[in-house]
């Protein structure tokens, strides 16, 4: 077993764990502003749609810092790329929440119904593409990562 696959289990959980962490923070956001959107009268797919949108925005802040330590990488690409991300989360999420509300849930139980179960999608679609180490080119590499022939 190769040093990377002993240490992946840890790394992957360790920035699991990091994402729950900004998830749940921007879980309270999410559901905070729903909650006030509604008590101002906005139809529930409106409130669901502003406050999931800033609430990825924060969530992408402490994800692109502190998550995936990733605020060196190009920030033009890898921000097209969690916006992409999160319109997909957005769309999975407001397609959760009317099915939840169809099938006889609250609106505000709905909501953080949908936010448990796009989780796992936005979890692994920013780690495998959105906050992804850009591929450098061999001779940048470290000579310990480099193929060998």
């Amino acid at each position: 077993m190769t040093a990377l696959a002993r240490r992946l289990p840890r790394v992957l959980q360790s920035q699991f764990v990091r994402f729950c962490a900004v998830g749940a923070s921007g879980y309270a956001v999410n559901l905070a502003v729903y909650a006030a959107l509604l008590a101002l009268g906005l139809h529930y797919l409106a409130a669901a749609a502003i406050s999931f949108l800033l609430a990825a925005a924060s969530n992408y802040v402490w994800n692109r810092t502190w998550t995936f330590e990733a605020a060196g990488s190009p920030l033009v690409g890898q921000s097209a790329r969690a916006l992409i991300v999160s319109g997909l989360s957005l769309g999975a999420n407001q397609l959760f929440l009317l099915a939840l509300v169809a099938a006889g849930a609250g609106h505000l139980a709905g909501q953080a119904t949908a936010i448990l179960l796009v989780t796992p999608f936005s979890f692994s679609a920013n780690k495998l593409w959105a906050f992804a180490e850009p591929e450098r080119p061999a001779e940048l590499q470290p000579a310990s990562a480099r193929p060998r022939s």
